[in-house]
């Protein structure tokens, strides 16, 4: 190593005491964390490309400093969908320091990818104060049975109101209205549950039925005027 000429001619000086980093709530333990391997948590992170057209929500398991397990969402843009692919086989085996100096395709992914990195390091992860952790797999719990991302997607414009088109329970099939125009309920088909009937064998007729569930009040004896088809009326 090379130094200048005044730090040549400085005498030492002995250091002061070293008493580490500061120890980081990691799988139920406290961790100096020092190496990359000390490194572990799973969390979730949020990130948004430049035009903020469409945004990302990313969630690692991190064992020993290598992500194990990711599960890549995206909404907003039809190209986020295919950069999410690539990135679901470029993280899986990286070091987190690996992950965050990787191009993961699109804006929105590099840039939860940085939030997420933050919340690890810092020892703000879910799993803090878990012991051991949790397991390779845990992110699936975020999709439910029918492996589904959790959409909501709404219109609205002054001049007619709101339109419920996708809900947690599924696609909005109808809403129903109050004699005063507002909306009472909503009638949704999940399509999870329909595919996975569909694919079991089941007619795509019966399978649609089965597949149909709605929320809040949609009789008449309840208060329901009519019923209005939210992309059609």
């Amino acid at each position: 190593m090379k130094y200048t000429a005044e730090v040549e001619h400085m005498c030492p000086l002995a250091k002061a005491a070293y008493h580490g980093p500061a120890p980081i709530p990691e799988e139920g333990n406290w961790v100096q964390a020092k190496t990359m391997e000390d490194i572990s948590g799973f969390t979730h992170g949020v990130g948004w490309c430049a035009p903020q057209q469409g945004a990302c929500k990313l969630t690692l398991n991190v064992k020993a400093g290598v992500i194990e397990e990711c599960l890549i969402e995206t909404i907003g843009c039809s190209g986020m969908t295919h950069s999410a692919a690539m990135a679901a086989e470029i993280l899986i085996g990286k070091t987190i320091i690996e992950a965050m100096n990787t191009d993961l395709v699109c804006d929105a992914i590099n840039t939860a990818m940085r939030e997420l990195f933050l919340q690890i390091i810092y020892g703000r992860t879910q799993s803090a104060y878990s012991k051991g952790g949790l397991k390779v797999g845990a992110s699936l719990e975020d999709l439910g049975k029918n492996l589904r991302s959790q959409v909501g997607t709404m219109f609205a414009t002054r001049k007619t109101g709101p339109r419920y088109l996708e809900m947690t329970e599924g696609y909005v099939e109808q809403v129903a209205v109050d004699k005063d125009g507002a909306i009472i309920g909503y009638k949704t088909i999940n399509f999870g549950k329909f595919m996975d009937a569909v694919k079991g064998g089941m007619d795509p007729k019966e399978a649609m039925e089965k597949a149909r569930t709605h929320y809040g009040r949609i009789t008449p004896e309840e208060g329901a005027v009519k019923l209005v088809d939210p992309r059609k009326e």
